[in-house]
């Protein structure tokens, strides 16, 4: 006797059984049925974050451009990755954003309950030579960035610094958080390759502190600001006109500064394009996620895919545009492409970028 096996009407397999075995087809049958709903509904992922929270750690202080990104984002990622878990954010600021990178590289469990949101400059850090460096940005598994932004020169509206010119012919005071972060390396880039006045004050916890200093009239600005990062921190500053931006430390001009020379279009010739082509990628991955190296492959990939689904949300991206937060999406593998691109570049390159930031921190 032959018998048509179907689950939830459609046909699995003709069984043959012998005299009286129908019964036990049917059992089979039913077995399956109730079975198969249960495996499709499976997802190891969302089993294994369902009830669990994921600790986001951010290289720099509250209060500033990163935070600003990191509360916005949070809910909404957390709702696209599978078991919805919550997103707790953790500020870890201190050493230019090297602090918290060592600790996502060497010390943060490495199965998915941590992420890092880190200073888009400190993943090149190991590459100029830093000696706190202790990491290879290469080997963390990068779930995307938030956006890609053009770095700025800052002078407060009181400060008589307001054109490129103002930078070659005054002193410049800004303020900067520690050795590899973009508020000490810039400025020495512009000294170096371009002959500016620009003076560090260093041993700020981070961004909001420094633009905090400058209301005060501590510093004069900040060199290597992002204009996401006032826009979304100090909204009325460029509106009110409260700081002037003497040059864009960018590749192109922001359509917001017009008028405003870039570094790039300064650069006289082929081999300064070159070292400041590898001194501006980190602008390329501004606001870089991360999960530590050593986390399941089926980890990164459901938490990529979250991440592209958040950058699309409609809900994220108006959430974004009330909070004045600039976004761009940039996947995963493409930072990843970006480091490895900054770390095949030519020695005589990176010494010459290295060179120009004096990053005092160096191994040389």
């Amino acid at each position: 006797m032959t018998f048509v096996l179907r689950v939830g009407g459609l046909k699995v397999a003709n069984v043959k059984s012998a005299p009286l075995g129908a019964m036990r087809v049917r059992l089979l049958a039913l077995a399956i049925a109730l079975i198969i709903p249960a495996v499709a509904r499976a997802d190891p992922i969302a089993d294994f974050y369902k009830g669990r929270s994921i600790s986001w750690i951010l290289s720099a202080g509250p209060g500033g451009g990163y935070s600003a990104y990191a509360q916005a984002f949070a809910p909404f990622f957390s709702a696209h990755i599978p078991g919805k878990p919550d997103i707790v954010v953790q500020n870890m600021p201190g050493g230019g954003g090297i602090r918290a990178m060592l600790y996502l590289s060497d010390v943060a469990p490495k199965d998915g309950t941590t992420l890092g949101l880190v200073h888009s400059s400190v993943p090149f850090a190991p590459l100029y030579g830093i000696k706190a460096a202790q990491f290879d940005a290469r080997k963390m598994n990068w779930i995307g960035s938030i956006n890609a932004s053009t770095g700025i020169c800052v002078a407060w509206h009181t400060s008589g610094i307001a054109t490129w010119h103002d930078l070659l012919t005054k002193t410049f005071v800004v303020g900067g958080s520690g050795a590899g972060s973009q508020m000490e390396t810039m400025p020495e880039m512009l000294n170096k390759l371009f002959g500016t006045k620009i003076k560090v004050v260093s041993g700020y916890k981070g961004g909001n502190d420094i633009y905090l200093a400058m209301e005060r009239g501590e510093i004069q600005g900040r060199c290597g600001g992002l204009i996401s990062s006032i826009k979304s921190t100090r909204p009325t500053w460029f509106p009110q006109k409260k700081v002037n931006v003497p040059i864009q430390i960018a590749t192109a001009r922001n359509p917001l500064f017009p008028d405003v020379p870039t570094v790039m279009e300064l650069a006289k010739d082929a081999r300064t394009k070159s070292i400041l082509q590898l001194m501006l990628a980190p602008l390329d991955m501004d606001r870089p996620i991360l999960a530590p190296p050593g986390t399941p492959p089926g980890i990164v990939a459901a938490l990529r895919k979250a991440f592209h689904a958040t950058m699309i949300d409609p809900a994220f991206i108006a959430q974004a545009e009330k909070e004045h937060l600039e976004i761009h999406e940039i996947s995963g593998q493409r930072v990843a492409q970006i480091l490895n691109d900054a770390y095949a570049m030519p020695p005589d390159i990176i010494k010459a970028a290295r060179d120009a930031m004096k990053l005092t921190g160096s191994s040389d």
